[in-house]
């Protein structure tokens, strides 16, 4: 039994057929009924979280379609369980009902437990729910780093469609947009199949109409500090469909990747080349930022840049109040980080005053180990790839084997000595 009210009918109807006990002046409404989950899982207003659980369980072993079981059945068991089995869901139903359910608490998949349990008739409060709505139409906006740092307006055209004339209910589905068939399965078993309608458009709402494109043009605005994959939403400016509250248009950003500029959330990041000298004793470069302004980037006195803050972690320098415009607050702007790269001078040696002057004004060498001239053998470094390593001549391993394999009539090279 699915309703409180004698022989199944839905809201206790009185003599006079008006549901609610509304057939006559001065009649009371009956009050909610607030057992028919319970009675469909079979258990008691009182059961706990975990009896709950365990009914569902049993009934769907039993009573899903893939067993026999009749799939309108089943799908009430699955929604008495997506109430109960809510804390807060259970307790607006054991007070006001299934009316005392908000769209919000409807099962996932926008199944309606009115639907489902009285065949779409309701007596909520404040009326019944709303037409659906049509699908929104999305188009992606390619933005450069310098609109989404200045801002941009602009004037976009669109095409959609919209009804000719007056929606009319389709007589095959009679505006359910699906038909239902019953297909026998087996002696005394049937199943009953919801298919889409054929004679009405798919997504129609079970209703015929005329349509023809329309050109509409939009004024796109893109705040200051807006971010990649933001969505500027045009509301009931999409698609129009028959039964239904027009679609949106939105517009997803999408940044362009810039030559210069990288950006992480409010902050922007430059990469620059400096010489060797220029670590050491300052420098001075200018970077045009994205608004047009020029900004002379310079080191505080005496400041050194070093390759590396330690191994693997570039050394960078920031400048505070020169990234993006924060979104909502474009006053407030991020920070403008500098990555710098140290270029060595290229085959470039020096002379001996300028060695003699560059140990005076550095730091002392980290390796000044004192050795005796007669006893000590010259070593001199000689620039080479990493890739050499382990390819020099008297290496072992894979090349001796090859050897061996060859039967040992591969000839040995060795080093020239004087």
């Amino acid at each position: 039994m699915f309703f409180g009210g004698p022989g199944g009918i839905p809201f206790g109807m009185d003599d006079s057929g008006m549901p609610g006990g509304m057939g006559g002046m001065g009649r009371q409404r009956e009050p909610a009924d607030t057992t028919a989950l319970y009675e469909v899982l079979g258990i008691q207003k009182s059961a706990s979280a975990t009896e709950i659980k365990k009914a569902f369980r049993k009934l769907a072993l039993k009573k899903h379609p893939d067993k026999g079981g009749d799939p309108e059945e089943f799908k009430k068991i699955q929604a008495a369980y997506e109430v109960l089995g809510d804390e807060e869901k259970r307790e607006k139903y054991d007070k006001y009902g299934l009316e005392g359910l908000e769209a919000g608490d409807m099962p996932e998949g926008g199944m309606d437990v009115f639907d489902l349990f009285f065949g779409g008739g309701r007596r909520r409060r404040g009326g019944g729910g709303g037409k659906r709505k049509a699908e929104d139409t999305v188009y992606p906006l390619k933005v450069s780093l310098e609109d989404l740092y200045n801002g941009k307006t602009a004037k976009l055209a669109i095409t959609r469609s919209v009804m000719k004339g007056e929606p009319k209910k389709c007589t095959t589905c009679k505006g359910q947009g699906v038909v239902v068939q019953m297909r026998q399965i087996g002696p005394g078993m049937v199943q009953q199949l919801q298919t889409r309608c054929p004679d009405c458009p798919p997504g129609s709402g079970g209703y015929r109409v005329n349509m023809k494109k329309e050109r509409q043009v939009l004024e796109v605005n893109v705040d200051k500090g807006a971010s990649h994959n933001t969505k500027l939403r045009f509301s009931g400016m999409g698609n129009e469909s028959p039964n239904a509250e027009p679609g949106d248009v939105v517009f997803v950003l999408q940044q362009k990747e810039h030559a210069s500029f990288k950006r992480k959330g409010a902050d922007l990041l430059i990469q620059k080349d400096i010489s060797l000298s220029e670590a050491l004793c300052g420098f001075k470069f200018v970077v045009r930022q994205l608004d047009g302004r020029q900004l002379l980037i310079q080191s505080k006195p005496g400041q050194i840049v070093r390759p590396e803050v330690q191994q693997g972690v570039p050394y960078v320098m920031c400048v505070d109040g020169e990234g993006m415009p924060k979104h909502g607050n474009p006053f407030d702007k991020g920070r403008l980080f500098v990555l710098f790269t140290i270029i060595f001078p290229p085959n470039y040696s020096l002379g001996e005053d300028q060695v003699a002057l560059l140990k005076q004004a550095l730091p002392k060498a980290l390796n000044d180990e004192p050795y005796d001239e007669n006893e000590i053998e010259d070593a001199i470094l000689e620039e080479i790839n990493l890739d050499e390593l382990g390819k020099g001549q008297g290496a072992t391993g894979e090349e001796e084997e090859d050897d061996d394999e060859a039967g040992g009539n591969g000839q040995r090279v060795q080093c020239a000595q004087s």
